[in-house]
């Protein structure tokens, strides 16, 4: 048989559907001349699978029209990021202002025990997302041409092309927002010194560097948000170990706190009612607060695949500690908040009365004031800043892959899938740089609302993103059962599927329940309602729209398990990975090994 002659063929099978089937022959032996649905077996050399297009993988989906990769003299993107690289990319877009910052308006509604309880439970949510998304891109990461890891990518091959055209634009707008509230977020911070400068110039400033770092090699990107997100990351863990001496009672005041806020005035604020009901309520109000600080957090994990080296074993190893290092800087950082900060202390109501910027509303700085330190906030103030600037270094270059994979995939003009030499898809940064200039909205107190408005939309953003990335997941992991590939995957993590069913469920609930509160009479705002739900009809009208506009509205509406493509590029970067580990030089001495460890 040509398996027997040609043991690392590809078997691919065709059939009248709107797509196409291929089978690895390999250690399982060949497949018989039919399979089960009847389809026709090819036989392909490998050596023609070491450079798989993104419009190969479009044509074997139906969604493509010819025979070669339209961008084939587009450019590639380059492989330049290195394990520290991708590590630090993850935490420093997950790690924004958020925990710095937005953390005093959870403690003040919720109280101490609804935001140190609803960030645990979130935390709880996001693992089995992480690990999804990880062991998808893993399977297939990309080869330069494409950005595979780009969950609306994952998407469109797992589930419906539309789906995933409708979850493209979802994240786009998500991205480009948050690289806007970030730059304006970081102008803030500087008025917490100065206010001679207007606010438009500083938002110019911070978004001109975080353009010009894009327009760069990836590598110098990856560098520089290194060093970013490792100050951020120094500063929360003084932080926490700052909070464990004062509640002990090491402070300039040797005033030993305890859990003395938990008591007086209490674990909870009970904003909405009185009783149990009421402090459930509380911890869901965080859940549905807090869940901003951490969207797009497994996202920028998995856009980094197609520009690392060594994909599989650095985009793993990202996957697997991303969510313990996340949990603890916001589990222990919100625990550490809860003690050293009452929520109804003075300071914390007046800042966030008056909207004060940067440490000013930092519930970090309000508890360190009050216990006597005066040094702290201005370093603290600093590392916010990085805080916020490397954040929205991370969402540019997460808006720009989106603007890039969506163009090589048919979703977008075609100019926004140009590379450069220097593998930088320059047109696409071009186009995000401008569009995030809905940060100037900040300039005027008339127009402040308006980009508030947008920002909590973004999050609701976030939330359909997850729930499209959960079944993607589920219906990839039925693809690999289906098609025997289950011992080739590279990347498998724990309580598979159920905990996606789980994150699923929890993420659509708060998904349809966010804006709960505006129901009840005495918080009914027309603009918190619309704000609340306004994108599940945007996004129902881009699935659909996009569903009429190719004419597949009356077909299915998701791939049936025998048309997911799980087999194509899978040589490709079996073969790659196999070199890598045979050359690989493992660490030798303890400090390689202590920094192999932690990075």
């Amino acid at each position: 048989m040509a398996a027997e002659k040609y043991p690392g063929l590809t078997v691919v099978g065709s059939s009248s559907d709107d797509a196409a089937t291929t089978h690895t022959i390999g250690s399982a032996g060949a497949l018989p001349a039919k399979d089960k649905y009847n389809k026709t077996i090819e036989f392909v050399d490998v050596e023609s699978q070491q450079s798989t297009s993104s419009a190969t993988i479009s044509e074997k989906l139906g969604d493509g029209d010819g025979d070669a990769d339209p961008f084939a003299n587009e450019g590639s993107l380059q492989q330049g990021l290195k394990s520290r690289h991708i590590q630090m990319i993850a935490l420093g877009g997950a790690i924004g202002t958020g925990l710095f910052v937005g953390t005093s308006s959870t403690l003040a509604l919720c109280g101490p025990a609804g935001l140190f309880i609803s960030y645990i439970i979130i935390s709880s949510v996001v693992y089995p997302i992480m690990c999804g998304f990880g062991e998808m891109v893993c399977y297939l990461p990309g080869n330069g041409n494409d950005a595979s890891g780009s969950a609306a990518h994952l998407v469109a091959r797992y589930v419906d092309k539309s789906l995933g055209f409708a979850t493209a634009w979802n994240y786009y707008y998500c991205y480009i927002i948050l690289v806007a509230a970030e730059c304006t977020a970081a102008s803030g911070v500087v008025e917490y010194w100065t206010v001679a400068v207007p606010k438009g110039v500083w938002i110019l400033i911070f978004l001109g560097i975080v353009v010009i770092l894009n327009f760069g090699p990836v590598k110098y990107y990856g560098e520089a948000e290194f060093w970013f997100a490792s100050i951020k990351i120094l500063c929360i863990v003084g932080l926490i170990i700052l909070s464990f001496i004062l509640f002990w009672g090491g402070g300039p005041n040797h005033d030993r706190l305890g859990f003395r806020y938990w008591q007086r005035p209490g674990a909870f604020t009970e904003h909405i009612m009185k009783g149990g009901f009421g402090r459930f309520l509380d911890i869901y109000s965080g859940v549905i607060k807090g869940g901003f600080a951490f969207i797009l957090g497994p996202e920028l994990v998995c856009l980094t695949s197609a520009e690392c080296e060594d994909q599989r074993r650095n985009i793993a190893k990202a996957a697997r500690r991303f969510i313990w290092r996340l949990m603890f800087f916001y589990v222990l950082g919100t625990l550490a908040i809860s003690v050293i900060v009452a929520y109804n202390d003075p300071s914390l109501v007046s800042a966030l009365a008056s909207g004060k910027p940067g440490a000013g509303s930092s519930p970090f700085v309000i508890g360190i004031q009050n216990a006597g330190i005066r040094v702290l906030p201005h370093i603290i103030n600093a590392c916010i800043l990085s805080s916020a600037w490397s954040a929205g270094n991370a969402f540019m270059f997460a808006s720009t892959r989106s603007l890039l994979t969506m163009a090589r995939n048919g979703d977008a003009p075609r100019v926004f899938g140009k590379i450069n030499r220097f593998g930088v898809p320059y047109v696409a940064i071009s186009l995000s740089g401008g569009l995030s200039c809905l940060a100037f909205l900040n300039v005027s107190s008339s127009t402040a609302d308006v980009f508030n408005w947008f920002s909590n939309i973004s999050t609701i953003s976030g939330f359909i993103g997850w729930i499209c990335g959960c079944v993607a997941y589920i219906r990839f992991r039925k693809a690999i059962f289906f098609n025997g590939m289950y011992d080739r995957l590279p990347f498998k993590t724990w309580g598979q599927p159920y905990a996606v069913y789980y994150s699923l469920f929890v993420i659509s609930l708060i998904t349809l329940t966010n804006g709960y509160a505006t129901f009840i009479p005495k918080n009914w705002k027309g603009s918190d309602f619309v704000a609340a739900y306004i994108t599940l009809p945007i996004f129902v009208v881009l699935w659909v729209g996009h569903k009429l506009w190719t004419r597949t509205f009356t077909k299915r509406w998701w791939r049936r398990v025998d048309q997911i493509d799980v087999t194509t590029g899978l040589v490709d970067i079996e073969e790659r990975t196999k070199i890598l580990d045979e050359t690989r030089v493992e660490p030798s001495t303890r400090w390689q090994k202590f920094m192999d460890a932690v990075l």
